[in-house]
């Protein structure tokens, strides 16, 4: 069973206007206007060329860049006859869903000939993040990278570089992805896989006719420099190294962590991670290059992607030499990459880890078939928390909540799945009677509750690893392991004291991760798969947070150009 993807190929001229405030006295911050025109552009990769959505001509889109406290205005205008929806990935939005943007999750998405402006402060956040189109599979292409300065006086808690550079790792396919996805579901299958990744939109040279499509990032001896690395690939976890330089990792999620040396790094659809690097190795030219991490008997685009760090004065015609990427199936490399993060835990930077539990959740991951009348097998693949199937609705789940419109959803999704087994044991061929109800089931989770929540993989059908999201909130993690869940044994194993924070998990092909997170954010908040198949097929929930008691601790009013369905 490949992961396959879909892709919405669409003629979508949006207009972004952005506008990045820089505080100047704490009551009123000054504005800074910015404008961003999303349209089609033809680009040409791997010798074929296609109209793809670009922001301002470019792919990826522009970067956009804000300072820790400032207030951002970005307005989209939709002029095209498809629906569009933009999340910002990360970014916390205090009691602020309404600008959060998965479509029919906090708002419906911008029709076609309509505007939203999206209006959110960035508060206590500072690092990495990005922006990526939250409806359908148009974060394919329309995707970027946010960058959030740390407050006026604020140095890193690491030495200062001397430039930074932007890599955003995705992927690429050479024909209409609708078209392929349509193909899949006719045949109850999954899409075919893309036909390659890519670094800043380009797939090195590495593929025929790319000699033109190769990022090239220039630098010099003795220089130090901060890379802002993410992974907008669609359903690929990726392994990413340089030839001849080790990495220091610094930052992942747009948390700080401790630093840590290492040749090579893992990073998950969704994610990002800030990294060191030294120009100190011989003046030449050398290939950065990722490519996928797959330790499950799944077939997948086990293509590698490069761009060339170049020395300053060196001629192009040096040929690069590759890094040494882990195996594609390293389990070892990721379970001792992924154990050297943790929190840098300063005063500053403290790891306020919930110490005490209020509430205690177990989500089985589960994929399955069900039957299906138009598919030429008869069946269809679905994916499920807790045996159940998440059903979209056609109202906005927010809106809902706020308006305390009934019918729309129900908050009696389970805390535990209604059948125990052996959840990583022998492959089970069977989807435990998978529900598919009417109406989105959703989580109510009581204000400032503490929440602990472990995400189980199962071998119904494959195990496989899950990159996990949750909207609105960073969480703690705090454990994770292989095989199943001991609730007696493995928490005794947790790291309470300065565990990784971040927004996106990976659980583990054929185990668990826990987290942790205080539920201070009011509102109805995504939670999902990042790999945007098993999105599709339903793995996918929300929780309703309640309003608090305070003042200050409600769901700010909806803005008046809230998109109607």
């Amino acid at each position: 069973m490949g992961r396959g993807n879909r892709f919405h190929l669409a003629i979508i001229p949006l207009l972004f206007l952005a506008f990045i405030g820089f505080m100047s006295t704490p009551v009123k911050a000054a504005v800074k206007s910015y404008q961003f025109n999303i349209q089609v552009k033809n680009v040409s990769r791997l010798c074929h060329s296609k109209p793809i959505v670009t922001v301002n001509g470019l792919f990826p889109g522009p970067t956009i860049y804000v300072r820790e406290g400032d207030r951002v205005l970005i307005n989209v205008t939709n002029h095209a006859q498809y629906n569009m929806s933009i999340h910002w990935h990360g970014l916390k939005q205090f009691r602020n869903g309404w600008a959060d943007g998965p479509a029919y999750i906090t708002q419906c998405p911008v029709q076609t000939g309509q505007s939203y402006t999206y209006d959110f402060n960035v508060t206590g956040q500072r690092g990495t993040l990005w922006w990526h189109a939250h409806i359908f599979w148009l974060r394919a292409t329309v995707y970027g990278a946010i960058v959030i300065m740390p407050k006026q006086g604020t140095p890193y808690p690491f030495p200062q570089p001397d430039f930074e550079f932007n890599l955003l790792l995705g992927e690429w396919w050479n024909n209409d992805v609708e078209e392929v996805v349509k193909q899949g579901n006719k045949l109850g299958l999954p899409p075919k896989m893309s036909d390659a990744h890519t670094i800043n939109g380009k797939p090195g040279p590495l593929f025929p006719c790319s000699e033109k499509h190769t990022y090239s990032m220039e630098v010099e001896k003795g220089k130090t420099y901060l890379l802002r690395i993410i992974n907008a690939a669609l359903n690929d976890e990726l392994f990413f190294a340089i030839a001849g330089h080790n990495m220091t990792v610094v930052e992942i999620d747009a948390v700080y962590t401790k630093p840590f040396t290492t040749e090579a790094i893992l990073i998950a659809p969704g994610q990002t991670t800030n990294v060191l690097i030294r120009a100190n190795n011989m003046p030449s030219r050398y290939f950065m290059a990722a490519r996928p991490f797959m330790d499950a008997p799944i077939s997948i685009d086990n293509k590698t992607a490069t761009a060339i760090l170049q020395y300053k004065g060196v001629p192009n015609t040096l040929l690069p030499r590759l890094p040494k990427l882990p195996a594609l199936n390293d389990s070892a490399f990721t379970l001792s990459y992924n154990a050297k993060l943790r929190s840098l835990n300063s005063l500053q930077f403290p790891a306020n880890v919930p110490l005490k539990v209020d509430r205690r959740l177990f989500y089985t991951i589960g994929l399955g078939m069900d039957p299906c009348s138009t598919c030429q097998n008869g069946t269809q693949l679905v994916a499920s928390l807790n045996n159940i199937t998440f059903v979209m609705p056609k109202t906005g789940l927010l809106q809902a909540h706020y308006f305390n419109l009934k019918g729309v959803f129900t908050t009696d999704f389970p805390d535990r799945p209604p059948t125990p087994f052996n959840y990583t044991g022998a492959p089970l061929t069977a989807n435990l009677q998978t529900s598919q109800s009417t109406r989105p089931r959703l989580s109510k989770i009581a204000f400032n509750s503490t929440v602990e929540l472990v995400l189980q993989d199962t071998n119904l059908l494959s195990v496989e690893s899950h990159p996990f999201h949750l909207h609105g909130y960073n969480f703690f993690v705090v454990g994770t392991g292989i095989g199943n869940f001991d609730p007696k044994k493995d928490p005794s194993n947790y790291n309470l004291i300065d565990p990784p924070e971040s927004n996106t998990v990976g659980v583990p092909t054929g185990g668990w991760t826990a987290i942790r997170f205080r539920a201070d954010n009011p509102g109805v908040w995504f939670m999902h798969c990042h790999l945007e198949l098993h999105t599709g097929w339903g793995l996918k929930t929300a929780f309703v947070v309640e309003d608090g008691p305070g003042p200050n601790q409600s769901i700010l009013p909806p803005p008046k150009d809230l998109p109607p369905c």
